[in-house]
């Protein structure tokens, strides 16, 4: 049972190791080269499934925009002799033909944006927003952090049962345990999601586009749910931060981007 004990303490000492976009240790019990084939995958049949946009125009500044951050993350990780991080990413930014306020970014680069979201984003910078985040989700490695929460809140529930054997309690904790255990998901989600803000608006600065346009993308995104009359769930119960708690925390982080902003438009 020491071995037993031992040998789980080396392999979870070895599954954190630090990432140098976030400088945090996470919890990962998933690698890149489990996680990336399977990304890569499913990334091509959605291309496959999915219309892709004939808007020219806001395919190009899609690409742009994706390339030009991508580029600045491979500078920065270059900078701090950290370029073997991104050893298996294969980016690639498509515009899909669809009403939906949304972009995603897959694990290893692979990232999409529909076009119901352009009219929110308005212009290049509104795109930046939202590529920069995205992108941020990726080196953040946030996928496999989760599919890491995922696994260990399947294993606790079966330590669990084994604990409580036959007792009269296995039932209220198997009743009680799932709705525990998905609420402390969606919280890493919003945390998650928090971090891919601040750190996408530092990534869009550094790549040259104005950082004074993530709060007022969120105020049209908010304007547009309320239109819309969209009802939000309760924050504790959505994988997403309220919109004026995103607001707030990008208005605080602006004066800190903007020297980086002006630093690469050769501005002072």
């Amino acid at each position: 049972m020491k071995k037993l004990y031992l040998m789980v303490l080396v392999m979870l000492i070895a599954a954190c190791s630090t990432n140098p976009i976030t400088g945090k240790s996470p919890l990962i019990l998933v690698s890149n080269a489990q996680l990336f084939p399977m990304a890569f995958q499913q990334y091509n049949q959605v291309m496959k499934e999915e219309k892709l946009s004939t808007n020219q125009q806001q395919t190009q500044m899609v690409k742009s925009v994706g390339n030009k951050i991508k580029s600045t993350v491979e500078r920065y990780l270059a900078s701090q002799n950290q370029s073997d991080f991104l050893n298996g990413y294969e980016w690639e930014f498509n515009l899909i033909e669809n009403d939906a306020l949304n972009a995603w970014c897959m694990p290893g680069g692979k990232v999409a944006f529909y076009t119901g979201i352009m009219p929110v984003c308005a212009n290049e910078d509104g795109v930046a927003v939202v590529m920069g985040h995205e992108v941020t989700h990726a080196i953040a490695e946030h996928s496999a952090q989760r599919v890491t929460q995922s696994m260990i809140a399947q294993g606790l529930q079966v330590a669990g049962n084994i604990a409580l054997n036959d007792s009269k309690y296995a039932n209220v904790f198997n009743q009680l345990y799932p709705l525990g255990a998905t609420v402390g998901i969606l919280a890493y989600s919003r945390s998650a999601e928090l971090e891919a803000d601040k750190i996408g608006l530092q990534l869009m600065a550094m790549s040259g586009y104005d950082p004074r346009e993530a709060p007022k993308f969120w105020q049209r995104m908010q304007s547009r749910a309320q239109a819309s009359n969209q009802q939000a769930p309760p924050e504790f119960l959505s994988t997403h931060p309220n919109p004026g708690r995103r607001i707030a925390q990008l208005e605080a982080e602006i004066p800190k981007v903007l020297p980086l902003y002006y630093q690469a438009i050769g501005q002072k």
